[in-house]
């Protein structure tokens, strides 16, 4: 079964880095291309796109329901892996998970490795309430909610399938301590602070052979600063309808600016474990 380890999950919980290391990826893999288009990069679709479920899966999303669509996910990754010629490199929010039958949402036969991309949650809070258009307040309950799920409106239909994310802190366990899958956890703080170092592990972890003249070109055209540019410049489809923009601040510490002692208390007593565990400092 090893021909279809094609799948490398780019998993996180949102506005986690998971849109910068795509840009990235998109720079190494087509050197020949002189910038990164953000409404074409690698992959195209979230694993949870509903229009690649509706051409793998036989049958419309839009006839099934949401527990019907869960049980046919892992057979249309399958597909999505068999299909391929290529490795995958699969962009997720859902939280990893076990279904009703006892199989993985993210079947172990198809997948060649994890980059599960880590944030600081009170940075993390600040971006997720903007992406969101709500307060930090309701952001913060939405962290700490197992049962939160993404693209959960009943009056339209979402251009993604539902996703689970459990809580913040939930989410980080299902994947690094749950999944049994290879991981390389990669925070956000290391991507802005040592690139060259975390980007290049990154690519080896995944099994791509890149030197770092190759590394250093994709990191300059991955920049927060062209990213955002180019959204301007172009918009971005990716982008929530509520949101201002998706590329919006790109810092490291912004929470010390903008949340208050109240909201800092929250989200230390609820994932305070979690972030102690990867270096996130709790003393605040």
């Amino acid at each position: 079964m090893d021909d279809l380890k094609k799948i490398v999950w780019l998993a996180s919980y949102p506005k986690s880095g998971n849109t910068w290391f795509r840009a990235f990826i998109t720079a190494l893999l087509h050197p020949e291309e002189p910038d990164v288009d953000i409404n074409n990069m690698h992959p195209s679709t979230i694993a949870s796109s509903r229009q690649l479920f509706d051409e793998l899966a036989g049958v419309p999303s839009a006839d099934l329901t949401p527990a019907e669509i869960s049980h046919l996910r892992p057979l249309v990754l399958r597909r999505h892996a068999m299909e391929s010629e290529e490795i995958i490199f699969q962009k997720v929010h859902d939280a990893y998970s076990i279904l009703h039958n006892g199989e993985p949402l993210f079947p172990t036969e198809i997948t060649k490795a994890v980059l599960y991309f880590i944030r600081n949650p009170l940075d993390m809070a600040v971006s997720f309430s903007h992406h969101l258009a709500t307060s930090i307040d309701k952001t913060i309950s939405i962290m700490n909610n197992p049962d939160y799920t993404f693209c959960q409106r009943i009056d339209r239909l979402n251009n993604q399938l539902q996703q689970n994310l459990s809580t913040w802190s939930g989410h980080v366990k299902s994947w690094v301590d749950d999944s049994g899958l290879p991981v390389m956890v990669i925070r956000y703080e290391d991507m802005h602070n040592e690139p060259i170092e975390v980007f290049s592990k990154a690519v080896a972890f995944i099994g791509l052979i890149k030197n770092r003249k190759e590394i250093e070109t994709a990191l300059e055209l991955a920049s927060f600063s062209r990213l955002k540019q180019q959204e301007q410049e172009k918009g971005f489809s990716e982008k929530s309808p509520a949101s201002a923009g998706f590329f919006r601040k790109g810092i490291v510490g912004d929470w010390k600016n903008v949340l208050t002692k109240e909201q800092v208390k929250h989200i230390i007593d609820v994932h305070g474990p979690m972030m102690k565990r990867f270096g996130y400092d709790i003393d605040v």
